[in-house]
């Protein structure tokens, strides 16, 4: 076996990679020219290597257990000291030390050992045993190979570092960067914890349509396509909103979707074309419950995921110990900008306090969105602890119940962390007659080229007919409070294929 410390720089030339496929390629001919399949159909694993680490703790040296297993893994290192090898083999679990004493190998395992590289998968027999230095190794006595690496892994000390590359080839990535493991095991230990508090509460898990008629649910613009089969035009979905309150509709009181979601809008650190948010709904509830399952959701994720409330983001230190204040977005609004704002205000007004902080409102912007616009880019950015911000105007929550005492504003929250929303939240509008016409607004405004406009979606007007008992809404973005667990800045990173650019064929 060579030395391939040199040959898996980062910084190997193409002609070197294509040399040491050539070689690989070669050494797996050679087994199979011996007799030997390099790549079998399956191996009966008995053992993982953390199993091992575990049951066999505290060994003497040169100890003997008895016990034999079958091991299958990568190979990460080897080291050859005459007749005596010992490779590395990571697993899953874990890694544990193979240890190859030539007069004990069958003659297949003599071969593999051969023509082992670093990164092939192999399988080993043999028994558990503590070395002379009283490392817990298995003394192996057959090996196979399982899979050629016919490219070498990254160098374990210099990892992969271009990040266009680590996105793009997240296999390797793993393989070559703990932190990406660490950040992805967050990720999956967050999500089912959420998943595990939802069926407490009798939430039941539910699928909702991605290929839509009318993309709604949300303020955003879809991408679009085309269904041959049926010759029409369709979107994919920007939230499954319409659809769970159907559910409800339907006598499933509790609902809920970990959904994938597509918005055709712009791509940064913060934003990405395909989403993943946790939904749900709940029959006589309000927005009151609709802060309560959320910051339940988000502190059971942080204890399951990372054990802790205390996380750094950038520069900010943020404590997510539960209860966080809930706070009106007006009076939040006055206390920043020094004067009172409210969507009834003349519009030439409003638009003057957005020009005074630094907004340029756009002429189609009516008083709602303005005092919404305030929020998003003069009050959001400063509020670092969680907080919910509760109370926004109707003509930004055309989905949402207005308050019992002001019909200009609804009965809404958005959780803000770290300068970012989080989560969203209402109490739904469940009277038809209203629904209808703030769709009509919605359709007027999309008429006059407003592509994030909601849709007038008359086949949920019908379903409200029906009857939507009390209902509150949540919906609770799952990359960015990744993102804010594993203490990481960019979108990406949380996501394991984020959508990028095809690769350059120059």
């Amino acid at each position: 076996m060579t030395n391939e410390t040199d040959q898996q720089s980062d910084e190997a030339t193409a002609p070197t990679i294509d040399a040491l496929i050539a070689e690989r390629r070669r050494k797996r001919e050679t087994l199979a020219e011996q007799g030997f399949d390099p790549y079998p159909s399956r191996f009966d694993r008995t053992a993982l290597a953390d199993d091992l680490q575990e049951r066999h703790a505290g060994l003497e040296k040169d100890t003997r257990t008895g016990e034999q297993v079958r091991l299958a893994g990568r190979v990460t290192a080897v080291r050859r000291h005459g007749k005596l090898s010992f490779a590395t083999l990571a697993d899953a679990s874990g890694s544990i030390q193979l240890l190859l004493q030539a007069a004990a190998l069958s003659d297949q395992a003599a071969a593999v050992l051969e023509a082992v590289d670093l990164g092939d998968w192999i399988g080993a027999e043999g028994e558990v045993i503590t070395s002379r230095r009283g490392e817990l190794s298995v003394d192996a006595t057959e090996l196979w190979l399982l899979s050629k690496a016919l490219r070498p892994l990254p160098d374990k000390w210099h990892g992969l570092t271009e990040t266009d590359t680590r996105y793009r080839q997240r296999e390797v990535d793993l393989l070559a960067n703990p932190d990406s493991r660490r950040v992805f095991d967050i990720r999956f230990k967050a999500i089912a914890a959420m998943r595990r508090h939802m069926e407490s509460e009798h939430y039941v898990e539910v699928e909702t349509p991605i290929l839509q008629l009318q993309a709604g649910g949300a303020i955003a613009r879809p991408f679009s396509t085309h269904s041959n089969a049926l010759d029409i035009d369709l979107h994919l979905r920007i939230a499954p909103e319409l659809y769970l309150k159907r559910l409800v509709i339907g006598g499933y009181e509790r609902v809920f979707e970990i959904a994938r979601n597509f918005r055709n809008e712009g791509i940064s650190t913060r934003h990405s074309p395909e989403f993943t948010a946790l939904e749900a709904y709940r029959a006589f509830g309000d927005v009151t419950d609709g802060m309560d399952l959320t910051e339940a959701l988000v502190a059971g994720a942080a204890q399951a995921a990372i054990g802790r409330f205390g996380v750094a983001f950038g520069d900010s230190e943020v404590d997510l110990t539960p209860p966080w204040p809930r706070l009106a977005l007006l009076d939040l609004l006055e206390e920043r900008l020094g004067v009172r704002v409210h969507p009834t205000d003349p519009v030439d007004d409003l638009r003057g306090v957005c020009e005074a902080h630094g907004v340029t409102p756009n002429p189609e912007w009516g008083p709602g969105k303005l005092v919404f616009e305030l929020y998003d880019q003069v009050l959001l950015p400063g509020l670092v602890a969680p907080v919910f911000v509760c109370g926004f105007p109707v003509e930004v929550s055309p989905l949402a119940r207005h308050t019992a005492d002001d019909p200009t504003m609804a009965d809404r929250f958005e959780l803000c962390i770290v300068g970012r929303e989080f989560a969203n939240g209402y109490s739904e509008l469940n009277i038809p007659e209203e629904q209808a016409a703030r769709f009509e607004v919605s359709a007027a405004a999309k008429s006059r080229g407003d592509d994030e406009a909601h849709p007038a979606d008359l086949a949920f007007v019908r379903s409200l007919q029906y009857g939507l008992p009390p209902t509150a809404g949540i919906g609770v973005g799952i990359d960015r409070l990744i993102m804010l667990l594993a203490e990481v800045e960019a979108i990406r990173d949380v996501i394991l294929f984020p959508m990028l650019r095809p690769e350059s064929t120059e």
